[in-house]
């Protein structure tokens, strides 16, 4: 999913409460002492990376936490008031901001990275290098749970050898993404697999497998890459390997997908620190999400991201939903349901 996020940050977003928030700019407050971070733990290498050179370069008098416990693990908690940035591998969802609305907390949307969910196999695998849309949903439908256990039975040719699954936990918005644009609908999948929100845990079963498949970020993949095969995806228009070539080009998928930082609105206007790490955030983000493995966005679209969170411009583009297949202008024409 290529956005050109030029007009994301540009145009109005779609609020979700009438009215506009008062800027972000510097006030006269006391700064809270602490900025609490969770949240997507494919997101997780960035943020960690970025909070570690701002503790080094910008001697913060706010203690830094940042953990993760997966997209929807780290919604629960910031609709909750209990975290100031939620870290993102998807949109915000409908309940989610639902969640949010109830709590009275108004959320400022930056989108910092792009990412390509990586289907893998074992580096000894030798009887697959590509895989189809329709066979990732004969796999991870949940149809499939209990039956479709051997590699045989997901396309004829293969060997009959035991097919051992590694995937994102339910808590994870990898899984959220993986299910709804492989199966066709969200939080829809088999459950006899090995799940976890922590990626590494799922590189190293497939690592240690040679029978596995698994999905995760092409961020872990890389790290990776000497123990495990990355598949090419063919979604009808030929098989094409994750790669930031491919995402860029808009010929990687519907797995290549948007990455986010969710900042409180109303704790960004109060805590002066917050405010800090966040512009400091958005004007690293382009040099340590390469650092890290991820696919940057350009200089001038982390420059607009730093705009709209100066105006406090609360939202989402998204529509609670997940976008595939899509430019960002043509998403813009469509409206926005909550």
């Amino acid at each position: 999913m290529l956005i050109n996020l030029d007009k994301l940050l540009k145009k109005a977003l779609i609020f979700v409460s009438a009215g506009v928030l008062v800027a972000c700019a510097p006030v006269d407050s006391q700064s809270n002492k602490s900025i609490i971070i969770d949240g997507s733990s494919t997101v997780y290498p960035i943020t960690k990376a970025v909070a570690d050179e701002y503790k080094k370069q910008k001697q913060p008098s706010a203690d830094i936490s940042v953990n993760f416990s997966g997209t929807t693990g780290g919604f629960r908690q910031f609709c909750a008031g209990k975290t100031d940035i939620s870290n993102a591998s998807r949109p915000i969802r409908t309940d989610e901001i639902e969640a949010c609305n109830r709590n009275n907390i108004r959320f400022i949307e930056l989108p910092i990275a792009f990412d390509a969910l990586t289907i893998a196999v074992n580096k000894e695998n030798t009887w697959i290098d590509s895989i189809t849309l329709e066979e990732l949903k004969k796999i991870w439908e949940p149809a499939a749970q209990g039956k479709i256990t051997k590699w045989s039975q997901v396309r004829s040719g293969l060997p009959d050898k035991p097919l051992n699954l590694f995937g994102a936990g339910k808590d994870s918005g990898t899984f959220d993404y993986f299910t709804e644009a492989v199966v066709g609908k969200e939080d829809v999948s088999r459950s006899d697999y090995v799940a976890s929100e922590d990626d590494d845990t799922l590189i190293q079963g497939v690592s240690q497998d040679a029978n596995a498949l698994g999905y995760f970020g092409l961020a872990y993949y890389e790290k990776q890459a000497a123990n495990l095969k990355a598949l090419a995806i063919d979604s009808g228009k030929g098989a094409v390997l994750p790669s930031r070539e491919t995402v860029l080009q808009s010929t990687y998928q519907p797995l290549a997908r948007p990455l986010f930082i969710y900042v409180n609105a109303q704790k960004a206007q109060s805590n002066k620190d917050l405010q800090r790490f966040v512009e400091y955030y958005l004007s690293q983000a382009q040099n340590i999400v390469q650092e890290v493995g991820y696919i940057p966005l350009s200089g001038e679209h982390y420059h607009l991201a730093k705009v709209t969170f100066f105006n406090g411009e609360a939202g989402t583009v998204f529509g609670g939903h997940s976008k595939f297949d899509v430019t960002l202008a043509e998403l813009l024409r469509q409206k926005a349901k909550f």
